[in-house]
């Protein structure tokens, strides 16, 4: 009699595919359900104000239109301030911006597989769960009914881990290989930062998971440094223009933040 063949998993790309398949619907289920997103203080203070000022600037028309909020990197709320501009129900604007937050599925999904390579159906149940789970916190739920951009602004976060675990997966030994990934990876914590300063606190832990990479001292300092320049021009490349902007209005790039730091370099300029 011949032995019995075990039954093996669908391919990597086919099981990513159907993952965020089913997360999708998952995710789209709640505004529908709940028929429409919840606008709460916060998105009536300023979270449309900031889609309409990342829309059009209107720092020569308003001043302080929505308090310090007003200061914030307005750019990720553009898509809610379109919605909202156009007229788009509750409903059809909550499953929109919910999908958004399919951009997190690979990156979790590679964080999982990392640590569940197994490609089984075991395997396969072990890596869904483990996607689950990010999302079934309490505070990670309570925004998919609502207009905040703190799921979105984490994203780039996310996939500067998952990108920066990568080079120590067995199958992922090649150095040239690793190198694009920690650049990669940096890139993701520059932009997480640029989308939400506070992300800052936990990106520049990532320089001790590149230091992880290499076989010598030498390759592990280079990674580091490869990611830590990385992580630095993600962040100029997408808050610079804001920064700028924040710069010629209020001589404070991060505006309201730590203004003090910056009276040197305004009192310079006004002497120029």
């Amino acid at each position: 009699m011949a032995p019995r063949r075990a039954f093996s998993g669908p391919s990597p790309a086919a099981e990513l595919a159907a993952l965020v398949l089913v997360a999708g619907l998952a995710f789209a289920c709640v505004p529908l359900a709940l028929g429409g997103i919840g606008l709460g203080w916060d998105a009536l203070n300023h979270h449309v104000y900031l889609g309409w000022i990342a829309d059009e600037p209107r720092f020569d028309r308003d001043f302080l239109a929505a308090s310090n909020q007003s200061f914030q990197y307005p750019y990720l709320y553009w898509p809610l301030y379109k919605l909202f501009a156009s007229g788009s129900s509750g409903t059809t604007g909550g499953v929109v911006l919910v999908s958004l937050n399919l951009l997190a599925v690979p990156a979790l999904w590679l964080l999982a597989r990392a640590g569940v390579p197994d490609a089984s159906w075991y395997g396969l149940a072990m890596r869904w769960l483990g996607v689950a789970l990010a999302f079934l916190t309490g505070v990670v739920l309570s925004l998919f009914d609502a207009t905040s951009n703190d799921v979105l602004a984490a994203i780039p976060l996310v996939w500067a881990v998952a990108l920066g675990v990568q080079p120590m997966v067995p199958r992922r030994q090649d150095s040239s290989g690793s190198r694009t990934l920690v650049l990669l990876s940096g890139l993701c914590a520059g932009a997480s930062v640029a989308f939400k300063l506070s992300n800052g606190p936990l990106a520049i832990l990532l320089p001790f998971l590149w230091g992880f990479h290499g076989q010598s001292v030498r390759q592990r300092l280079g990674h580091v440094a490869l990611g830590s320049f990385a992580a630095l021009a993600g962040f100029l490349l997408l808050y610079g223009w804001w920064g700028w902007q924040m710069w010629i209005h209020y001589g404070n790039p991060i505006y309201p933040f730590h203004d003090h730091w910056f009276e040197p370099l305004r009192a310079w300029r006004r002497g120029q």
